[in-house]
């Protein structure tokens, strides 16, 4: 195991805490897989929030944004 997964996987346990661990094993996988994408997802959540939405609702949007690139990365697992 890398050093950057293990970096990966001790801040999903410390951000995910009530997620089971196989959820959490998954997500730092898809993670992984392509962490720019998920990089570019997060600064525009963040991006958004700043300009005054909700984060759920910036969550979403977002989300909606990039279904077919995360579908793409889900389908490989």
């Amino acid at each position: 195991m890398s050093f950057q997964m293990f970096i990966l996987n001790q801040y999903a346990k410390w951000k995910m805490k009530g997620v089971p661990k196989e959820q959490r094993e998954q997500m730092t996988a898809l993670v992984s897989k392509d962490p720019q994408l998920f990089k570019k997802i997060g600064e525009e959540i963040e991006r958004r929030k700043k300009g005054g939405e909700s984060e759920m609702k910036a969550s979403m949007e977002v989300m909606k944004k990039y279904r077919a690139e995360l579908a793409v990365l889900m389908a490989e697992n």
